[in-house]
């Protein structure tokens, strides 16, 4: 039996399909949209398609952004060689907050998982290949601490040691199996300074 109303099931089945939101936090999300005044509910809709329009991804490290180039890249006063790997556009923004990382990024947007069925092809290991050509002296691998970061971090080295540049890894500050975008900024910090070559 129906509860609510088709509109109502509709709204409650689009924002459950979202992650980590399950039956109950759609329905109360729902109700609470519901209740907004009109404006508000056009702004957040405007705003989700204009992302959803806008974002690409950056020509030089692959995060998300609005333009061509983000504003790290884009930023002349940082050390442009040395590149930190990292898997996500969240894992980026975590070690940004540490304010003490004055190198550039290179976004993967996943990691290597035989299980899943992804493999070095599928995530931006190519990209990052082509970036190497230019001047860097230090590639950071800045994976999380799973058995799919370990293995991308693993196979990132073993590509980029015949350069000769010189690649490390975050210590580990980092609790295994934690993602680095819950990790607070104190623990990020001694992970990256404690970094080890591998």
């Amino acid at each position: 039996m129906e509860y609510y109303s088709k509109e109502i099931s509709r709204l409650i089945e689009a924002l459950a399909g979202l992650p980590g939101i399950g039956s109950k936090t759609a329905q109360r999300m729902a109700f609470h949209i519901l209740n907004m005044p009109m404006e508000q509910v056009q702004n957040l809709s405007t705003a989700i398609i204009s992302a959803k329009k806008n974002i690409k991804y950056c020509k030089e490290c692959y995060t998300l952004t609005d333009d061509d180039v983000c504003p790290i890249c884009q930023d002349q006063k940082r050390d442009h060689k040395t590149i930190m790997v990292v898997e996500n556009t969240r894992d980026l923004a975590a070690y940004e907050k540490t304010g003490k990382y004055n190198g550039v990024y290179h976004v993967l947007h996943g990691a290597i998982s035989p299980m899943l069925g992804i493999g070095p092809s599928d995530i931006k290991l190519k990209e990052l290949m082509t970036r190497l050509q230019k001047d860097v002296e230090e590639v950071i691998i800045a994976t999380n601490s799973s058995l799919e970061g370990e293995t991308t971090a693993m196979y990132i080295s073993k590509l980029i040691k015949p350069t000769g540049i010189k690649v490390s890894r975050i210590a580990s500050g980092v609790p295994v199996g934690g993602d680095l975008e819950y990790v607070d900024e104190v623990t990020l910090l001694r992970a990256l300074e404690g970094r080890t070559t591998i």
